[in-house]
C-alpha cells in the first residue's frame, strides 16, 4: 500500500487570518487541528475539520497559472507527498500513529484563490486539484515528516474512472468517485 509524507502543517485562527505555518500540531475530534478555527464541529457533523492537498496537484496549478505561491496561501491545514489522496468520501487517511481523517468531500476552490492569481481558480477545480475535506475520525499529534496512509483499500484512479465511465453510462447522476 503506498506511503506519503506530511510535507507542511499550516493553521488559521480566524477567516481571512493569516497563516501559521507549523511543524506539529494535536489534532482533536471537537476542534480538528488545534488553533485552527476551521476545525470545531460547530454543533452538528461537520465535513471540513481539516483540508489536504497534495504537493504535485498544487506545483501543477501552479504551472497553469505561471505563478509561484507558496502552497500554504491555498489555505488548506495539510500538506501531502508521495501519496496520491482518494478521490471519495469514507475514505481515511491515517497521519503518523494515531491520527485518523475521514474524507468528506472535494475542496472546491473559492475566488480566493483567482485574487492569487488570474486562472488559478480554475486550476484548482479539475480532478480534485484543490484538495480534499476531512473530518477526523481519531485524534493525536501529527508533525512535518510523519508517514501518511490509507487506511483502507480504494480503486485507483484509473479504476475510478472505469467506474465513472460505466456510472455515466448506466445514466447515473453519480458524482466523481
Amino acid at each position: 500500500m503506498p506511503i506519503g509524507r506530511l510535507a507542511g502543517i499550516a493553521r488559521h485562527a480566524f477567516p481571512k487570518s493569516p497563516i501559521e505555518v507549523i511543524e506539529a500540531a494535536n489534532v482533536t475530534l471537537e476542534g480538528g487541528i488545534a488553533g485552527d478555527y476551521r476545525g470545531a464541529m460547530k454543533g452538528k457533523p461537520y465535513k471540513r475539520q481539516v483540508t489536504l492537498i497534495e504537493r504535485g496537484d498544487w506545483e501543477a496549478a501552479m504551472d497553469d497559472v505561471g505563478h509561484a505561491i507558496p502552497w500554504q496561501e491555498r489555505r488548506a491545514n495539510l500538506l501531502v507527498e508521495g501519496l496520491d489522496l482518494p478521490q471519495v468520501a469514507g475514505a481515511r487517511l491515517r497521519i503518523g500513529a494515531d491520527v485518523i481523517l475521514e474524507i468528506t468531500r472535494e475542496t472546491d476552490p473559492c475566488e480566493r484563490m483567482e485574487a492569487l492569481a488570474e486562472g488559478l481558480k480554475a486550476a484548482l477545480a479539475s480532478d480534485w486539484r484543490g484538495g480534499v475535506c476531512t473530518k477526523v475520525v481519531q485524534g493525536g499529534h501529527i508533525a512535518v515528516g510523519d508517514e501518511i496512509r490509507i487506511e483502507e483499500t480504494w480503486p485507483s484512479h484509473s479504476a475510478r474512472s472505469t467506474i465513472l465511465e460505466t456510472s455515466t453510462a448506466s445514466g447515473s447522476s453519480s458524482a466523481r468517485i
